[in-house]
């Protein structure tokens, strides 16, 4: 039990150091950060249910008013912007992207933890973030899909990135690897 805390500790500050990186904001308020990689990591470093967590914490963190997002932003007020649907997406993000990397067992690491990335840290989080951009900025779900097009190719990169480091840390530190224990 321990050692999940402190696993969700270290990854929650590693989101939040991703955050010092600096942002693009785009026109219609949705910053392009390096922190979506950090949920990816979450998933593909300590699996499914610890990945989760670490990202709950996080976000709790964020929503008591700490200014880890980036660009120094906190506050519950985030979770009801047009990226809150992104932020509440994140957890289920990490889960699904830990889940997947957990189960499928055969393969190269660096493209599993990459297909992983995009599916749960691309796929579903965009499902969350456009119904989230949908609502607040009352515009049709095509609408709002249309307008998160922009970051697919960085968010291609970040996956693709989150494989690499992952089957990095595998080949130097496999015991590090807590999605693939067991």
């Amino acid at each position: 039990m321990e050692k999940n805390v402190a696993y969700a500790a270290l990854f929650a500050a590693l989101i939040a150091a991703l955050g010092l990186i600096p942002k693009i904001t785009l026109a219609f308020g949705v910053p392009i950060t390096a922190q979506s990689m950090g949920v990816m990591l979450c998933g593909t470093i300590l699996g499914g249910r610890r990945g989760g967590l670490a990202v709950l914490l996080f976000l709790l963190l964020v929503a008591i008013g700490l200014p880890l997002l980036s660009g120094g932003r906190g506050g519950l007020g985030l979770f009801f912007s047009a990226g809150g649907g992104f932020l509440i997406g994140w957890p289920v993000s990490a889960f699904i992207t830990g889940l997947i990397v957990e189960k499928w067992r055969s393969g190269s690491l660096a493209v599993v933890a990459t297909v992983a990335s995009v599916i749960g840290c691309i796929i579903v989080m965009y499902m969350f973030g456009i119904a989230g951009m949908a609502i607040v900025l009352e515009k049709t779900l095509l609408e709002s899909a249309a307008l998160v097009t922009v970051f697919i190719p960085g968010d291609i990169i970040k996956a693709v990135i989150a494989g690499v480091l992952t089957a990095a840390i595998g080949r130097a530190r496999p015991a590090s690897l807590l999605s693939r224990a067991g």
